[in-house]
């Protein structure tokens, strides 16, 4: 049977009628996707990485930059990413029928997602590991005692220059927790050369956290709208816990206040607007196809402008909110070690996994508390992981409906991909496993980021055109967007996107791990540009192939205009509007048939194509205009004019009736070395023999919004 492209058009249906392939679906509720948006744009990044940018680029003064950059770059792509999917209902790669000498932009997208989603499994892992740990009464990580530990062991309560007596570098001293996650649990070794086994206790992790996404995932976003009323609301309930908790800890007002402490000067560097730049994209997972991807399920009039303002600002609080429940722990530990805070503060695996695990060690009732944690370490890394997961298997979904056709394959889709997805993760819980992962995550999140936002957002406004766009955009609102976005998508957001590539440019220094004393060799380096090219290399690949294809002009001209298929994928949603084209249906094994004030109808080797003259500015098309598309069908050079006269005669003289074109058309596939052996090559050589023609035919009604799709 044919396939289902909701996408377009063209719709393949059975012979019963029904359509082949599995509907896209729409969330069960409005609340549903502001939630999962939550749930995906609310990340561990918010956690272990903005509080520590807060701090080490001048505290309360980093929210300028900060909040300048979520009014000016972020909420503006977040606004027209969540448009651009809703409207076309389409995953980032099939979105790109609006301009699609950029598709590669969705495929770099979903690089960014599928490169995303397996290393933020791997924290999962870890936060899975040190849950399950957490479930005994002393917890591991609290003393020196264990087999792991070496000489260089301290326990919380004994300053460094107290046990550096017997050290000759006091830098050697360790804390039981670095101990325990380093040696322990990620049994580290000297460098990523040394890459060693795999360790056992994290694979298992690893492989339970790559189930439960895929049970979450199972039935795409009808379990996925679900599970999100706990995974995205749970975090905040246990960090307003955390905060009430550490507020009452003894140094956790001197932790505040250097978190938040302002630094005016430190606004000089232009290192802190890039980060606050790279901070915003990444927290707010935009440019990465999941925006796009969720948005695609929403109904075609949703609110899409409070969405955009509801999703961001609760982002941004959160982030602020956590900064408060991690340093009134980090101040509390500066005290008891009698150290700066400056000592104790960490970003990324270290702050989760080292400094606040020790911290929780200290308080009451510790493993109760680290127990909560961990569980909402969990949580915010599965809410964010279904998304960018769902993003990838949508993007490709979409762009292949075959693998829709039943309610298995879906299924099936899912199921092997994230059994690839578990295997190719093995490495980076390997013995040396924890240099890759932290190679791929500080790779991924700069550059491709940056460079595809700049490309999304200008080939849409600045190519597509910014008019056409708030037309669309008018048409989901009923209203076009406030000037202010006008001067965001087509000014300043690509302005601002460019100077903070810059800067990432000159900033650029070779990888390296903790703080410096780890530098990865070279061929980790280009290793790390590699996968920056990964994710870039699509747009320049297919600006390449509609250039061979078609030739440089042509190819520019023709592949930055929408494809016809362009447009909102409901019919319902097309009318009255400019996308209200003639629809064109594909049903196997049909006869031909005309009536002169509704239909027109031309057989193709077992299949029909039906163009709908339910609107009124159609009722032109009518008898001159079904012979021009049957005598297009035969104008080429191998085909005789005993074709066109004999479909011309068929069309003249029988009027109303069914008319079996098949023989006819057999002849003219025979005629171009084309012989369709099945129902399926018959469709597809249907769509090469017709598509020009009925295009033809429109054409010559002067329909210069006609659309065909296949």
């Amino acid at each position: 049977m044919g396939a289902k492209k909701e996408n377009s058009t063209v719709v393949a249906e059975s012979d019963d009628g029904q359509g082949e392939s599995q509907a896209r679906g729409e969330w069960g509720g409005q609340l549903e996707f502001i939630l999962t948006c939550v749930g995906y744009a609310v990340g561990l990044g918010n956690v272990w990485r903005f509080p520590y940018l807060c701090f080490k680029h001048g505290g309360g003064s980093f929210l300028i930059p900060y909040v300048l950059m979520l009014l000016f770059v972020g909420l503006p792509i977040f606004l027209f990413e969540l448009s651009l999917g809703q409207f076309a209902s389409l995953g980032p790669i099939s979105i790109w029928q609006v301009n699609p000498l950029f598709k590669g932009v969705g495929y770099g997208m979903i690089a960014v997602s599928w490169l995303i989603s397996l290393y933020y499994n791997v924290i999962i892992a870890y936060a899975l590991y040190f849950f399950f740990a957490s479930m005994t009464n002393n917890l591991p990580w609290t003393d020196c005692s264990n087999s792991w530990n070496t000489r260089f062991c301290i326990t919380a309560n004994i300053s460094r220059a107290e046990s550096g007596n017997n050290i000759s570098n006091v830098s050697d001293l360790k804390t039981p927790s670095e101990e325990y996650f380093y040696r322990h649990v990620l049994k580290m070794s000297d460098g990523i050369d040394d890459m060693g086994g795999i360790v056992w206790q994290l694979a298992l992790c690893l492989l339970l956290a790559w189930v439960i996404v895929f049970c979450v995932l199972i039935k795409g976003i009808a379990s996925l709208g679900k599970i999100v009323y706990f995974t995205s609301t749970f975090p905040y309930f246990m960090m307003t816990a955390m905060i009430v908790r550490g507020a009452l800890l003894d140094g956790a007002g001197e932790g505040v206040k250097s978190y938040l402490k302002p630094d005016i000067e430190k606004l000089k560097n232009s290192e802190v607007w890039s980060d606050a730049g790279t901070q915003i994209f990444y927290s707010l997972s935009a440019c990465s196809g999941g925006l796009i991807a969720m948005a695609s399920y929403n109904k075609f009039n949703n609110n899409v402008l409070r969405d955009s303002l509801i999703v961001p600002f609760i982002n941004c609080f959160t982030s602020i909110f956590a900064g408060f429940a991690i340093f009134s722990v980090l101040g509390f530990m500066a005290k008891l070690k009698n150290v700066p805070i400056e000592q104790v503060a960490q970003s990324g695996p270290g702050l989760v996994f080292v400094v606040y695990p020790e911290g929780l060690s200290q308080m009451p009732a510790p493993y109760v508390w680290s127990l909560l944690f961990f569980f909402m370490m969990m949580m915010l890394g599965f809410s964010s992981e279904f998304s960018i997961a769902e993003a990838v298997f949508v993007a490709l979904m979409d762009e292949f409906p075959q693998l829709r056709a039943n309610k298995w394959r879906p299924i099936m889709f899912r199921g092997v991909c994230m059994t690839i997805f578990y295997l190719i993760t093995l490495p980076m819980v390997a013995k040396g496993g924890f240099y890759l992962f932290s190679l791929v995550d500080n790779t991924v999140s700069g550059f491709p980021l940056l460079i595809i936002g700049f490309f999304e957002l200008t080939s849409i406004v600045w190519i597509y055109g910014y008019n056409r766009f708030k037309e669309d955009y008018a048409m989901m609102l009923g209203k076009y967007p406030p000037l202010y976005f006008f001067l965001t998508w087509c000014i300043i957001t690509p302005l601002a996107l460019i100077t903070v590539t810059v800067f990432k440019i000159t900033q650029y220094k070779s990888p390296t791990l903790f703080d410096g004393k780890y530098t990865y060799p070279k061929w980790a380096e280009a290793l790390s540009w590699l996968i920056v090219a990964f994710t870039l290399v699509f747009m320049p690949c297919f600006w390449i192939y509609q250039i061979l294809k078609n030739g440089a002009w042509s190819a520019i001209k023709k592949a930055a205009s929408p494809t016809p298929q362009w447009g909102p994928h409901d019919a319902v949603d097309r009318e009255g509007t400019r996308y209200n084209i003639p629809q064109v249906t594909l049903r196997p094994h049909s006869k031909i048939s005309y009536s002169n004030d509704r239909s027109s109808t031309a057989s193709v080797y077992g299949y029909s194509k039906a163009v709908s003259m339910s609107d009124p500015r159609n009722q032109d098309f009518r008898k001159s205009q079904l012979t021009d598309t049957v005598e297009s069908i035969y104008s080429n050079p191998n085909q005789t004019s005993s074709f066109r006269n004999v479909s011309n005669q068929n069309i003249n003289t029988v009027m109303g009736q069914e008319i079996p074109l098949g023989t006819q058309l057999q002849h003219a596939y025979d005629n171009k070395g084309l012989i369709p052996s099945n129902e399926e090559y018959a469709h597809t050589l249907s769509n090469e023999v017709v598509l020009d023609a009925v295009k033809a035919a429109a054409e010559s009604s002067n329909k210069a919004n006609y659309q065909h799709g296949f």
